[in-house]
């Protein structure tokens, strides 16, 4: 329960109105986000007025062997043993690997909330398939990396990144999965990707990304409605807190936004 003096507070100082980022990342297994140390993540989210961030260490490039896979998420367990109650983590998978869904049961069996999956499958793809029906056996969502290429290095360098479209497909077979569509501000042709989504009320968007540019968040407001809307940083924390409280929206519109959106989600399976 939010007290009234913090509502009030928050009127005062919008930093210091609730967030919940549902887009992060953390270092560990020898991958690096651009951060030297995880102190300074939760340093800079103290500072945002970032509650939780719910992170992942996928990995990036090429078809990683499942010990890798299994690495990254024992790093991602350690973070939140360390910054309990701030770092909640999603569990990486390929899934093509066998191995996938014990890995799931496996780490939310030890707290993490989500699934993560990055470019390795489109999440359309049958191999994925399974992933989302174990999603909505737990009542978790999915956050899978996506965009829309505009430049054929983009292309070449991902070649099975996934995007709105893929989002959309995967959602008409599976309208019960909660799907989230990554880094609206990082994956290519935005407003290509919010024509597609309009249709596809299952899947979410986050704000995250590098990309700020005027209008943004209120175009995805617009065209899919604020509760479709999660806040996100994806490591940009400080523009991407920046690009939410500068947007031309209510504060009803933003508290949904920053935490109430993602917090509903979240419900779905405490609740269950």
């Amino acid at each position: 329960m939010i007290s009234r003096a913090f509502s009030n507070a928050s009127r005062a100082n919008p930093l210091l109105m609730r967030k919940i980022d549902c887009h992060m990342h953390v270092n560990g297994a020898g991958i690096s986000w651009g951060w030297d140390h995880n102190d300074r993540i939760i340093e800079t989210a103290d500072a945002l007025g970032i509650d939780e961030l719910y992170v992942s260490i996928p990995v990036t490039r090429g078809m990683p062997e499942f010990a890798r896979v299994r690495e990254c998420n024992d790093a991602v367990l350690e973070a939140m043993a360390r910054y309990r109650g701030r770092l909640f983590g999603y569990c990486f998978v390929v899934p093509g690997h066998r191995e996938s869904l014990d890995e799931i049961d496996r780490c939310l069996g030890a707290g993490m909330s989500g699934i993560k999956l990055y470019n390795q499958y489109r999440i359309c793809d049958p191999a994925v398939f399974p992933v989302l029906e174990k999603a909505i056996e737990e009542g978790v969502p999915v956050l899978e990396h996506a965009g829309r290429p505009t430049t054929r290095d983009f292309l070449d360098q991902q070649p099975n990144i996934s995007d709105a479209g893929h989002f959309v497909e995967a959602a008409r077979r599976y309208p019960e999965c909660m799907l989230i569509e990554a880094h609206i501000g990082g994956g290519g042709d935005w407003e290509w990707a919010l024509k597609q989504l309009r249709d596809a009320p299952s899947v979410y968007l986050d704000t995250s990304g590098s990309i700020i540019d005027d209008g943004m968040v209120e175009a995805c407001v617009r065209e899919l409605g604020v509760g479709r809307i999660l806040f996100a940083t994806d490591m940009t924390m400080e523009g991407g807190v920046g690009k939410v409280l500068g947007a031309e929206l209510t504060e009803a519109q933003k508290e949904r936004i920053f935490w109430k959106n993602f917090q509903s989600m979240l419900d779905r399976r405490r609740g269950g």
